[in-house]
């Protein structure tokens, strides 16, 4: 099932929205232009582990590596207050891509913020509700 707001905008809406305002830094402020889309590709899932790593403690390939009979992948496994986590950190990311800041200094800052919020999101009653 998915949240909707007052307005309907739904919570899979919101997070298409993160994930290109995530993929335009990157595009933006990473990929030299004259990379090949293989290139490219490379680096969209250097940023996307670095997201998974700041979050989940793994890169996707680890995960899978771990779960060999599990369909689809870590994100797809994520409860619901990792995904919300998820999506704020794509956004930090983004700032902090265009901020120039070296990717080991941005995992160490997301991971940062990424504890604080599952703190704050797992505490708080209101989450419990939307299950």
């Amino acid at each position: 099932m998915t949240a909707s707001s007052s307005d309907g905008t739904s919570s899979a809406t919101l997070a298409k929205i993160n994930y290109r305002i995530h993929t335009d830094a990157i595009k933006e402020a990473l990929i030299p232009p004259a990379v090949s889309k293989q290139q490219a590709g490379f680096i969209y899932a250097d940023e996307a582990d670095l997201l998974n790593v700041a979050l989940f403690g793994q890169t996707a390939r680890q995960w899978r590596d771990a779960h060999l009979d599990a369909e689809g992948n870590l994100r797809d496994h994520a409860p619901l207050e990792q995904l919300v986590v998820l999506t704020n950190l794509e956004s930090l990311n983004s700032v902090l891509i265009r901020q120039g800041l070296p990717a080991q200094e941005r995992l160490l800052k997301l991971n940062e913020i990424a504890i604080t919020q599952m703190c704050t999101i797992l505490s708080a009653s209101s989450v419990k509700r939307l299950k």
